[in-house]
């Protein structure tokens, strides 16, 4: 799924790293830094440098924040909001595709697995 999800969203002129970065911004717009890095599982450092591309494509501002004038949240720019809803669109079209045949309620019993397995691993890991 990340090998078809990483080359629709080349010719988008992203990366899949950048395209989870916005796809994130989406979801919760006006997170830092920081914020960003930590539920992506990123690195400062890289972090950095993906929010710099998406800056210098124009799909992405840093602005202040009130609660901490020393830290900047990530906003999506109006040329971000198209990219993002046709990867969206893209996104829940490949995931129909490939969840066909299988019922929704085997569907859910293994979302709720796996999102018990992502617990238990992130408590096991210390990074945020």
């Amino acid at each position: 799924m990340r090998t078809l999800f990483d080359a629709r969203v080349k010719q988008h002129g992203l990366t899949l790293a950048r395209a989870k970065v916005l796809l994130h911004l989406a979801r919760e717009e006006g997170v830092t830094q920081s914020e960003l890095a930590c539920a992506l599982e990123v690195e400062q450092p890289s972090m950095v440098g993906l929010i710099d591309g998406l800056e210098k494509k124009g799909f992405v501002t840093r602005r202040m924040v009130e609660r901490d004038r020393r830290a900047k949240g990530i906003f999506l720019t109006e040329a971000a909001r198209s990219e993002t809803d046709a990867i969206l669109e893209y996104a829940d079209d490949l995931r129909d595709q490939i969840l066909e045949g299988i019922p929704e309620e085997d569907v859910m019993v293994a979302a709720r697995v796996l999102e018990r397995v992502a617990r238990n691993i992130g408590a096991q890991s210390s990074f945020c």
